[in-house]
């Protein structure tokens, strides 16, 4: 397993703009502009959003993963991507931990997520459903959307 570090973002590091982008990147060819619903860099420094990167031994991020407010007790998670070159070493399962962690901490009772339906997103779909996120229907501002799968876990 990669040596990998986990703390709260710094929005000043230029290596998470364009990690970021390289995300929505990713994003574009997997369905039309109204089925995508990650965040950008701005969005993801509004208030109630809180962001963690994963760092390799040399510093660059290799993973991203935030929480967004819903209600009191009810967050999203955003931003979830790790670098090509770095997945399949655990890191994804590290960051949703660190997160539940923390929203466990915060007394809040559930996460949700949104994701995409197509292959692209399956191994995304699989991890989740191993943490014990289970598909729901949507949440939020959400509505049903053939290229989105709705998924939710009640923190213990």
């Amino acid at each position: 397993m990669t040596a990998v570090i986990i703390e709260r973002a710094d929005f000043s590091d230029p290596g998470l703009a364009t990690f970021l982008q390289a995300h929505l990147d990713d994003l574009e060819p997997t369905s039309p502009p109204e089925s995508r619903h990650a965040l950008d860099l701005i969005a993801l420094q509004a208030p109630g959003v809180r962001l963690w990167v994963a760092r390799s031994e040399d510093g660059t991020i290799v993973g991203t993963v935030g929480l967004a407010a819903l209600e009191v007790d009810h967050e999203e998670l955003k931003s979830m991507r790790t670098d090509p070159g770095f997945r399949g070493r655990g890191i994804g399962r590290r960051l949703v931990s660190v997160i539940i962690g923390d929203a466990n901490s915060r007394g809040v009772g559930r996460i949700s997520l949104e994701t995409g339906s197509g292959e692209f997103f399956a191994p995304a779909r699989a991890l989740y459903a191993s943490i014990g996120f289970v598909e729901c229907a949507p949440f939020g501002n959400y509505r049903h959307d053939p290229y989105s799968t709705f998924m939710t876990l009640v923190v213990s």
